[in-house]
């Protein structure tokens, strides 16, 4: 996965927003106003911040090496995922995918419609 392919996946998801309320070097999606993953556009290797029940959080961490907590978040609720190509696509997706759902379940219910 690359930085144009973790783009293309979020705005796919529905009333997903893209902006640089961090500054020019950190881009973030949101649903709603909400965060739902940041990553930055000035390293190396392309990592990105993932909201996360915390068991699952912990379950990444123990199954993989490049999956650490949520550097400058909260550490029980938030990985840092690296792209380093030793996590397959399919589970950078579910990441992903779990992520916009935690912060679209955390809305109030009105507007969550359509969301999920």
């Amino acid at each position: 996965m690359d930085i144009e392919t973790l783009r293309e996946y979020c705005l796919k998801k529905a009333h997903s927003q893209e902006g640089f309320p961090f500054g020019e070097n950190t881009l973030v999606f949101t649903v709603k106003g909400k965060i739902f993953l940041l990553t930055s556009l000035d390293k190396a290797v392309l990592q990105f911040n993932v909201k996360c029940d915390p068991e699952k959080a912990i379950g990444w961490r123990e199954e993989y090496a490049s999956v650490q907590p949520g550097y400058h978040m909260n550490k029980k609720l938030w990985n840092t995922v690296l792209v380093d190509g030793s996590i397959p696509a399919k589970f950078l997706r579910e990441m992903i995918d779990d992520s916009y759902r935690l912060v679209v379940r955390s809305l109030p219910k009105k507007e969550q419609e359509g969301l999920l």
